[in-house]
């Protein structure tokens, strides 16, 4: 189905272009990329479906059940039927994610049923292996496979996903915030430094010191490090590479792209042996199977 301009196709919140990529009976999976008329908030807006959310590009705020979070490129969540979702778009434009909205007849099916009915909104992040796998999924289906196919290898996701990831473990942090033992306030004044850290990264071109990072958000170098790396329970060089690897995918999917070289060069890569080695280590592959992977048809050992 060719890309098209309008609403999000189960939703009348904003507009949007989206383009269905799969629609076996009971699924509906399809990627949208926000189109900001209004930075502001929008909504909320009553969830009426199960609905898989996963970033790819971009970031946006997020209210979903009164809790406020960042939406990038790393982030997950889940919502069912009742859950209230918000979103402002304070970036502008460029905000892209992937959607599986599901039937509750589809889900209560499945053997890890539970999991999936059962859980108010839950929110997560994509390890590199996983959104290599959504990002394999959604580029065949836009070369077009049978819907037999689509929900096949999307009834295999969805297992795969609650085996890496279980659904209601809790929010990235949560369990460090707990353990650091600070007050509230600081603890939400450092989840706020955190996030427009994570800001300044998503919106850059990935080409920015960790002296410049740090004077964007207005603090030390040192102290933003060690916040971040408290809140987040990553460090800042681990998520500026999970970034980095995203954006890299999208340019491998794309088939003929430019040299490997000249990638490492565009996304702030020592050169391309560093390239080859950070993004292996991320999802499991060098750039150049990746690249084979992405116009191949079978993606099944991607996965494993």
């Amino acid at each position: 189905m060719p890309e098209q301009v309008g609403s999000d196709p189960r939703r009348q919140t904003s507009t949007a272009r989206w383009r269905v990529l799969g629609a076996p009976p009971g699924m509906l999976f399809y990627q949208v990329q926000c189109v900001v008329e209004d930075p502001g908030w929008h909504g909320p807006s009553l969830e009426t479906n199960h609905r898989l959310f996963l970033g790819r590009a971009g970031t946006a705020q997020m209210r979903l059940n009164d809790r406020l979070r960042l939406v990038d490129a790393t982030a997950m969540w889940l919502t069912r039927p009742d859950d209230e979702m918000s979103t402002s778009h304070p970036h502008g434009d460029g905000d892209v994610y992937t959607c599986l909205e599901l039937d509750a007849e589809v889900l209560a099916d499945r053997p890890d049923t539970e999991q999936w009915l059962y859980r108010r909104g839950w929110w997560g992040s994509a390890d590199g292996q996983l959104d290599l796998e959504h990002r394999l999924l959604a580029a065949y289906c836009r070369r077009g496979i049978d819907q037999f196919e689509v929900a096949e290898r999307l009834h295999r996701f969805l297992g795969r996903l609650l085996s890496r990831t279980p659904l209601g473990a809790g929010e990235p942090g949560a369990e460090i915030e707990r353990a650091v033992g600070r007050r509230p306030a600081t603890l939400a004044a450092h989840r706020r430094l955190a996030d427009r850290a994570r800001e300044v990264l998503a919106g850059s071109d990935f080409r920015l010191g960790l002296t410049e990072v740090a004077e964007q958000v207005g603090c030390s170098p040192h102290h933003l490090s060690r916040v971040f790396q408290r809140v987040t329970g990553q460090s800042l060089t681990a998520y500026r590479n999970r970034l980095r690897v995203r954006s890299v995918l999208d340019v491998l999917a794309d088939g003929d792209g430019p040299p490997l070289g000249e990638v490492a060069a565009a996304y702030g890569f020592a050169d391309q042996a560093h390239l080859t080695r950070v993004v292996r280590e991320q999802v499991g592959h060098p750039p150049a199977r990746l690249r084979r992977l992405f116009s191949a048809r079978d993606a099944d050992s991607a996965g494993r």
